[in-house]
């Protein structure tokens, strides 16, 4: 396990790790399409990306060990990480579980040896980036046409 952490309005507590079997990481691909792709359409397959394989996914796991948000983090170049792929289920955001995802991403990227963290973010995830230390660089791109992202960026400090 890599680490458990509780939710900020919930006194139970949620498992954090990466998926470690088959069924785990299913589940976790299929939260990332239903709720990154699907509501523009998107074909099943596109929540996969060549960088997958060697990248670092972390899963968010309620009590009852249902996955309720994922994460992924991804080296780009020597010290420098990239967050990706971050989705919570609807009934669990605005709990805690995209914080405690995001934390273990940045615990992983120090231990990695990454001293910066990029990311392109959702408009409507902006302000829980900037609330986690990151800061906005510039504008991005339109995903699917109309989702308006942000290029955003955090100097990571201290041990991991």
């Amino acid at each position: 396990m890599i680490g458990r952490s509780a939710c900020s309005s919930d006194p139970t507590h949620m498992e954090v790790r990466s998926p470690n079997n088959d069924i785990e990481f299913e589940a976790y691909y299929e939260l990332r399409w239903r709720v990154l792709r699907k509501p523009w359409g998107e074909a099943r397959g596109t929540e996969y990306d060549e960088h997958d394989e060697k990248a670092i996914h972390i899963a968010a796991f309620n009590d009852s060990k249902n996955l309720v948000g994922v994460g992924r983090l991804q080296l780009v170049e020597k010290k420098l990480g990239q967050v990706r792929y971050m989705a919570v289920e609807p009934d669990f955001r605005k709990q805690g579980v995209g914080q405690s995802i995001l934390l273990q991403l940045e615990k992983q990227a120090r231990e990695q040896g990454m001293t910066a963290i990029v990311l392109d973010a959702r408009e409507h995830a902006v302000g829980f980036y900037i609330r986690n230390g990151y800061k906005i660089t510039g504008g991005s791109y339109l995903l699917f046409g109309e989702i308006p992202h942000s290029k955003m960026e955090k100097q990571l400090e201290g041990p991991a």
